[in-house]
């Protein structure tokens, strides 16, 4: 007898009532992830400012056409550090999926130098934003970069009278988890990343 796997995956809320169902159908959890919100009205702006404040000098602005060429070049050079599973797998950008509009903004993390080492893009849609991705570049990590560029992305689109935002990502990634909760983002859903058990074939 051999074993196969029937390659599908799953990918449902934590709590929708299929989960149970398939587990026991021998279906198991292979990656979890989440998402949360902050609105406006519980927006911190003191917080946030100190947030954006910690890093100096690095500086942290809203990216430009002319800044993609960088944008670019750290998204190859990170674009298989994301964790988790199909419910947060990032593809790599192009041209066309980097290129900013109104509705597509990017913030990116500059050192002293002119080296773009973090950058956040988010999706406007009316008055809601959500993010679409967060890195900053290996050899910068754990020095809150990555909590700045959702702090000064935030900072900026209050401005604009944006009502709320929405952000994500893998339960596998404490940084991003971190940094959410320092900026004030509520989780409010968890979703669970499911595939079948190995099918015995005769």
């Amino acid at each position: 007898m051999g074993e196969t796997d029937a390659g599908e995956t799953a990918v449902l809320r934590a709590d929708d009532q299929c989960v149970p169902a398939l587990l026991e159908a021998g279906w198991r959890i292979t990656a979890r992830s989440w998402a949360a919100q902050l609105d406006a009205d519980r927006a911190d702006r003191r917080v946030l400012r100190q947030l954006v404040e910690r890093v100096a000098p690095v500086v942290v602005q809203e990216l430009r056409a002319a800044d993609l060429p960088a944008v670019l070049a750290l998204d190859a050079a990170t674009v298989d550090d994301y964790p988790g599973s199909v419910a947060t797998q990032h593809e790599a950008l192009t041209g066309s999926s980097a290129a900013l509009s109104r509705t597509r903004r990017g913030f990116g993390a500059w050192t002293p130098s002119g080296d773009l080492v973090g950058t956040t893009y988010l999706d406007v849609d009316g008055d809601t934003v959500e993010t679409a991705f967060t890195v900053v570049a290996r050899d910068h990590r754990g020095r809150g970069i990555g909590t700045t560029l959702k702090a000064a992305s935030v900072l900026a689109l209050l401005d604009e009278h944006v009502v709320r935002f929405r952000t994500g990502g893998s339960d596998d990634n404490p940084a991003i988890i971190a940094a959410g909760t320092a900026v004030g983002y509520r989780r409010d859903e968890e979703w669970v990343t499911l595939e079948p058990g190995p099918v015995r074939r005769r």
